[in-house]
């Protein structure tokens, strides 16, 4: 018997189990210190009650014999991909149905998206990134090339047609900096795609803080992009749905590969590998989309982003450079004084009792710089600035 090696060629603690160990490490020594959280990317407000109201509901389906559910489709119900396809035209995106495919989050099928592409292929990943783009391909044995993402491009890489890759690893908004990719600069890399016969594995999970018209939420409102793009995207940040999980995956009909269809790989792979998401979580993810629905989470974001307006504020009053705040619930901040980003988080656990996400997490790139989100409630986010102000006014 032999294990997969390449498991040993990721760190042994994934970032966030890190800081959350270090994170109880300082409570236990100082128990009675209040630490406030900016660190994961997980929401405070409560579900909306119309999701509460559907949940409910189906809960009360399952209760009697002509309404229960057993096994449904693993590519999720059409009530759900119904409302989705209706969500997409609203972006002036067409998408059929049977393109759609319901998952418990858009991380896993990020990773499991990958069953579909040989090992040999090529992948390039921005850097910093979301941890999970790399650990899954390094999991797998594939060769990885790094784009730089820095404050000299903004944190937004384009295409250099010397590097060629098989699968690209899109975040807009980035998670973690912030960064938005535009339409002009998201069409290089479709154009590059389609070129390079390469397929762009695209992350839209922060898609409902983009303002304006001015800035794509979905890679399909780009032209060519439906031949060489899969879009994830959840529920997570949109609906508060990090405890419920729900996400979906859009594979489009046109992508073909080696005279294969990649939506009919995934469809045999999900249902082989995948037994769907609960009708229960479903019925709720469905009445995101009512008119009710649509308000109250659209209150919970404003919430979210008057919070990360806190946040830039009082950086700027510091005179401390960063991205995002406005259209990410993310703030990518320069650590000051030259320090490192675990040598800031640090500082800040220790004189602000306030915890980030160390940069040099995403990594090469991400080394010197600390990520803070705006998901806590309005009272820590106010008290968690106000510390940090201090702390950094005191070197």
């Amino acid at each position: 018997m032999k294990i997969n090696n390449n498991f040993n060629n990721i760190q042994e603690s994934y970032l966030f189990s890190t800081i959350a160990r270090k994170t109880n490490e300082f409570k236990t020594a100082h128990p009675d210190v209040n630490v406030i959280r900016l660190g994961i990317g997980d929401v405070t407000k409560p579900l909306c009650s119309q999701v509460i109201k559907e949940l409910h509901s189906a809960v009360d389906d399952m209760s009697r014999a002509e309404s229960f559910r057993g096994y449904g489709p693993e590519q999720g119900y059409d009530f759900l991909k119904e409302e989705l396809v209706k969500y997409y035209a609203k972006k002036k995106v067409s998408l059929d149905n049977n393109e759609i495919f319901i998952s418990d989050g858009a991380k896993s099928d990020i990773g499991n998206i990958l069953d579909l592409f040989d090992k040999d292929n090529v992948v390039l990943i921005p850097d910093p990134v979301y941890p999970v783009y790399v650990d899954t391909n390094t999991m797998a044995g594939r060769k990885i090339l790094f784009m730089d993402a820095n404050g000299e491009n903004g944190f937004l890489p384009v295409p250099d047609d010397s590097v060629k890759a098989d699968i690209i690893y899109l975040c807009s908004p980035n998670n973690p900096t912030g960064a938005v990719y535009d339409y002009e600069k998201l069409k290089m890399w479709v154009d590059y795609a389609n070129k390079n016969d390469a397929v762009i594995l695209f992350d839209a999970a922060y898609e409902c803080f983009v303002e304006g018209d001015d800035l794509p939420t979905s890679i399909y409102q780009i032209e060519g992009a439906k031949s060489c793009a899969i879009e994830f995207c959840s529920f997570s940040k949109t609906a508060g749905f990090t405890g419920t999980r729900c996400g979906y995956t859009v594979v489009p009909f046109d992508i073909v590969k080696e005279d294969t269809s990649l939506n009919k790989m995934w469809l045999r792979r999900q249902t082989t590998k995948f037994n769907g998401v609960p009708y229960i979580v479903q019925k709720g993810a469905a009445a995101v989309f009512s008119d009710e629905g649509q308000n109250e989470i659209k209150e919970a974001i404003v919430y979210y982003k008057e919070n990360a307006k806190i946040m830039a504020d009082a950086l700027d009053k510091l005179g401390i450079s960063y991205t995002g705040g406005k259209n990410s619930p993310y703030i990518w901040l320069k650590c000051p004084n030259g320090m490192s980003s675990w040598e800031f988080f640090d500082f800040m656990l220790e004189k602000a009792n306030v915890v980030g996400t160390p940069g040099a997490g995403f990594g090469k790139n991400g080394e010197g710089y600390f990520r803070l989100t705006a998901f806590n409630n309005r009272e820590n986010t106010i008290e968690a600035m106000e510390r940090i102000t201090k702390a950094i006014n005191s070197l």
